[in-house]
């Protein structure tokens, strides 16, 4: 353990090992992460509910009991959509305020049986939607840390716990961890269980992580997916890589292009064949895809709020996405998941030749609290149900994160991350 970080500053890979060789105890560091917390809480507001008495009696009982499971000892936050049995789960909105869910979560079952701390919930925008919620941009008050996993990037990204769940049903996880600077993976469509997780819009919901390392991201998969831990190839030949200027390439500012064509440069210098390519023109109409499919779905998802509390909704969402669900059709929602069904096979076809694709992960956060601008930048990868791991490289003109993704191919997520450490190394 390197003394010149704090525990709480620790990755959750470097927790384990400090814990095992005796270093530190679980106790001392839930310390560090609460004391950061209480440091620095009332100006990033990342939690939704967190209990230091809780936490520090749970890691005390891990310190007294046998030491087992791939992440012992690490703390970790879970949005406030995902139910927790000993925690209120209120689904970012006050119509369920104070709700005590049954049972765990799948996810957060999991991460305990592998010896991980639930720390406390991490703020969500409402139903996971578009309005936000109060946290902040750790880097820059004034600014959104992104939606709809606020909270558990803004944590990460401030050292108050080194690995939070998330989710993504647009860009949920890439946009907040790209604004705030740490790295965010969307696995494989359908890899991960999502029981127990509030269903936005079933057919593109999933799972996903803000963690402050790639190691600690194939490490927290593993968990979720409930097997044997795989570490990451150390070593990986230069690979094949398809620089994607997406649809939306001329919506971006200058600035973006700059930084993710100087990282193709640098890339191609350092041995890898990068081609460039483009989505094909069907592409264009995935904006609509998304729209009416999500929103058929959520406003259906939500049929027992907008019956007994739709006062309670945000104008926002209420008038917003929930009334262009309700006045989708059966027939234009069939006709939309084909679409995307499509789109699919067609981005299958266009990412075979290489071992993955790089595109923006998005641009500084606007000063504001608007959670999810420029929603069409993650909407082809969220489509094509294929994983990304979104790498923080840059900074942009205001002195900001600016991210990159990384992606591949379905159920490629091991090679993701082996190819996307060889990335991080040579632009890092």
């Amino acid at each position: 353990m390197s003394a010149a970080l704090r525990l709480n500053e620790l990755t959750a890979s470097a927790i384990v090992r400090a814990i095992a060789a005796g270093e530190c105890s679980c106790e001392d560091v839930v310390r560090a992460c609460l004391d950061r917390i209480a440091e620095r809480e009332p100006l990033v507001r990342a939690w939704e509910f967190i209990d230091p008495d809780l936490a520090l009696a749970r890691a005390r009982a891990l310190d007294r009991g046998a030491r087992r499971g791939p992440l012992f000892g690490v703390p970790f936050g879970a949005k406030d959509i995902i139910d927790t049995a000993d925690m209120p789960t209120a689904y970012g909105t006050p119509i369920h305020a104070g709700h005590r869910p049954a049972k765990d979560a799948a996810c957060i079952a999991l991460s305990r049986k592998a010896g991980a701390l639930l720390l406390g919930k991490t703020v969500t925008t409402e139903f996971a939607n578009i309005e936000p919620g109060k946290t902040r941009n750790p880097h820059d008050m004034r600014r959104t840390p992104g939606g709809s996993s606020s909270g558990s990037a803004a944590a990460v990204a401030d050292c108050m716990v080194p690995i939070a769940l998330g989710t993504q049903t647009t860009g949920s996880v890439t946009r907040p961890s790209s604004y705030c600077g740490v790295f965010g993976y969307r696995p494989t469509y359908g890899d991960l269980r999502m029981a127990g997780v509030m269903e936005a819009a079933g057919s593109f919901d999933t799972l996903g992580i803000s963690a402050r390392s790639i190691e600690d991201v194939a490490l927290y998969r593993d968990v979720l997916a409930g097997v044997e831990p795989q570490p990451v190839p150390s070593a990986v030949a230069a690979p094949r890589i398809g620089f994607c200027r997406p649809y939306y390439w001329s919506r971006l500012a200058t600035s973006t292009h700059a930084l993710l064509e100087d990282a193709a440069t640098r890339l191609a210098r350092a041995g890898a064949q990068v081609e460039e390519m483009t989505l094909p023109e069907e592409f264009a109409a995935l904006e609509q895809a998304h729209k009416l499919v999500s929103g058929y779905e959520m406003a259906r998802n939500l049929t027992w709020e907008l019956e007994h509390h739709a006062d309670r909704i945000s104008d926002r969402l209420r008038y917003g996405r929930l009334k262009d669900g309700l006045a989708c059709s059966v027939e234009t929602y069939a006709e939309m998941r084909r679409l995307c069904e499509l789109l699919r096979e067609r981005l299958q076809a266009v990412m075979a030749p290489y071992d993955v694709l790089i595109a923006p992960a998005g641009e500084e956060a606007p000063i504001g609290m608007d959670p999810v601008p420029h929603p069409w930048m993650y909407m082809a990868w969220t489509i094509g149900y294929v994983p990304t791991l979104t790498l923080p490289l840059f900074k942009g003109p205001g002195g900001m994160p600016v991210g990159m993704q990384v992606l591949a191919e379905r159920y490629g997520d091991r090679k993701l991350f082996a190819v996307a450490r060889w990335i991080y190394e040579v632009l890092n």
